[in-house]
């Protein structure tokens, strides 16, 4: 019993799964805030267009 839990205690191989997976998701709420910023900036860009259009 204790040669199995020491064994399970040594094994590391699940830690870079998940190192890898907050990784990933750290990335992906960076994304989102990127281009949340970036979907309203564009949006009032696009709005001022518009407006410039339908005056002329």
């Amino acid at each position: 019993m204790k040669t199995i839990v020491s064994r399970f205690m040594k094994d590391e191989t699940g830690v870079t799964a998940i190192e890898y997976g907050l990784i990933a998701a750290l990335v992906a709420v960076g994304i989102i805030t990127a281009l949340t910023t970036l979907g309203t900036s564009l949006s009032s860009i696009f709005g001022d267009v518009s407006a410039e259009l339908d005056a002329a």
